[in-house]
């Protein structure tokens, strides 16, 4: 989600944003909201990461972590496939976000378990 983000860097991104399409994709509120839910996900785990029991933010953990490990791979594979010119950046927040979900997955997989 960071490289979509640092994506409205790139040469002629602001014109298309404004024109309500972004590579052929139309800009609707429904995924608008759909972009600012995943921004907050981090936001709200961290939260819930004090209030729930143990064996359900070990879960919580699991499950959100595999998720952003697969979002985090989505972006390289994209422009990797697209050869854009940009591929440095969306490799390297792509690579990092895979390994921090990864390792919250493996964290939480091998953490106590508690009833």
């Amino acid at each position: 989600m960071a490289s979509a983000i640092l994506g409205i860097f790139e040469q002629g991104m602001i014109e298309q944003i404004i024109a309500g399409e972004v590579e052929g994709m139309q800009l609707i509120p429904e995924l608008l909201l759909v972009f600012a839910i995943t921004l907050l996900v981090p936001l709200i785990m961290a939260f819930l990461s004090l209030i729930l029991k143990d064996s359900t933010n070990r879960w919580a953990n699991i499950i959100v972590g595999i998720v952003f490990a697969g979002l985090g791979l989505l972006g390289p594979i994209d422009y990797l496939a697209r050869q854009s010119a940009y591929i440095a950046y969306v490799t390297l927040i792509g690579i990092v976000g895979f390994v921090a979900s990864a390792l919250i997955v493996w964290y939480a997989w091998k953490s106590k378990k508690e009833g």
